[in-house]
């Protein structure tokens, strides 16, 4: 009971409440731009679409949204933790309502041709990226995400020694191969890259970096109860540094570790639940190498 009443502690109605902001702002991107002209979104999102076109009309995109994703998540959920996953399962799930809300209850006709856009599948690419884009990018800042092969991509981009941003790219790459190959044209696969770089680069500007790790300096007079969480929660070498305060003149010291994106809500968190007085600074690392040892 202790430790349920703990993990509720640990969810905010303020990331809650942009969640939901966020849920709604991806449908309207995808069915409002992308989805009526028969674009793709990238990840989970685009394939949702791609089936819900093969499959019989009572497979919709907001079933394939729910029933590709979830297991996704779940499947992070040791990795990731249980507030990442319920806020992620959350938004996922605000976003497969508010599509069907959009597609099948509103009077907003969105068979044929994008209710703002018309049939321009430029303008359609261009701006169903940069509105879903958004959506994606308050998820992330708030704690969740908005599609798990992003979760994937966390998981198996170290052990396959590339980025978050490359296996995001590769899974998208090949999603709109075999897009062109089942409509048996090309020129939507290539408007889709339109949509798919236009979301990456609005994640990039809200999230402040969408393929790139993010290292933490934490001065601390906390050393081993913030190691020992941070460790715990994320499975990750730290390095301690010894320190002294200009104007206090009192010993700290400095912890560094290297989180992704994902993981950067959970630690400022746990660091602050900790050592209320710490300092932390968060920094985008542009490269990353390190030896056979993962831990420092």
């Amino acid at each position: 009971m202790n430790r349920i009443r703990s993990l509720l502690k640990k969810f905010s109605i303020f990331n809650f409440a942009f969640l939901l902001l966020a849920g709604i702002v991806n449908a309207i991107g995808v069915t409002i731009f992308i989805a009526p002209v028969q674009l793709y979104d990238s990840g989970i999102s685009g394939t949702s679409i791609l089936l819900s076109q093969v499959t019989p009309d009572s497979f919709s995109l907001s079933f394939f949204l729910l029933a590709l994703n979830i297991p996704l998540f779940l499947y992070g959920l040791k990795k990731q933790g249980a507030v990442f996953t319920v806020y992620s399962i959350f938004t996922v799930a605000v976003y497969a309502i508010s599509a069907w809300l959009i597609t099948d209850v509103l009077p907003v006709d969105v068979s044929l041709a994008s209710p703002l856009a018309g049939t321009d599948l430029f303008l359609c690419a261009i701006f169903g990226g940069i509105v879903s884009g958004i959506g994606s990018g308050l998820a992330i800042r708030n704690g969740g995400a908005m599609d798990g092969i992003e979760v994937m991509a966390v998981i198996f981009s170290k052990k396959l020694g590339i980025t978050v941003g490359t296996f995001v790219m590769i899974y998208n790459v090949i999603l709109y191969i075999i897009s062109g190959v089942v409509i048996q044209s090309w020129i939507l696969p290539l408007y889709s890259i339109v949509t798919y770089a236009a979301g990456s680069k609005t994640v990039d500007y809200i999230v402040d970096g969408l393929d790139l790790s993010k290292s933490a300096m934490i001065i601390t007079t906390k050393p081993e109860e913030i190691c020992k969480a941070v460790s715990d929660a994320f499975t990750i070498g730290i390095t301690i540094l010894d320190a002294k305060g200009y104007y206090s003149n009192e010993p700290k010291t400095v912890l560094y570790a290297v989180v992704n994106r994902f993981q950067i809500v959970r630690l400022k968190s746990l660091v602050k639940s900790i050592d209320k007085d710490a300092y932390v600074t968060i920094t985008i690392v542009s490269d990353l190498l390190h030896g056979s040892k993962e831990n420092t």
